[in-house]
């Protein structure tokens, strides 16, 4: 009796996970009430860029060592080199994180061979 009903349970199982598969194939989640439509706009970005320097003041360097294990506000972007990825304000370990370089935007830690973090 108890093989019969695990056996049938099994059965349902399978039927219900091809049932989301075809309705996936077929695009059936997409309808109207079935699932909440998606925001048409993007995410905002996670940090806003500095404002150009004052007229006559050269710009600011690319990168530059933290002071006692801060980054200055004129380059907010942290960056670890032993694991040559960079974080930005708002992501998940920014706060935590102990900068080996600092950065005056995500760009330029890019062009200089970083990734950002995943989170």
């Amino acid at each position: 009796m108890i093989r019969r009903t695990l056996r049938i349970g099994l059965v349902f199982g399978i039927l219900a996970g091809m049932a989301v598969a075809v309705a996936r194939v077929l695009g059936w989640r997409e309808q109207p009430g079935l699932v909440p439509a998606r925001s048409p706009e993007p995410w905002p970005p996670l940090s806003t860029p500095d404002p150009a320097p004052p007229e006559g003041k050269p710009p600011a360097a690319p990168w530059v060592d933290p002071v006692d294990g801060a980054c200055p506000t004129s380059h907010p972007v942290k960056a670890k080199l032993s694991s040559k990825i960079f974080h930005v304000r708002g992501m998940g370990n920014y706060e935590r994180t102990n900068p080996d370089r600092c950065y005056v935007d995500a760009a330029t830690a890019e062009d200089d061979g970083l990734r950002p973090a995943k989170r």
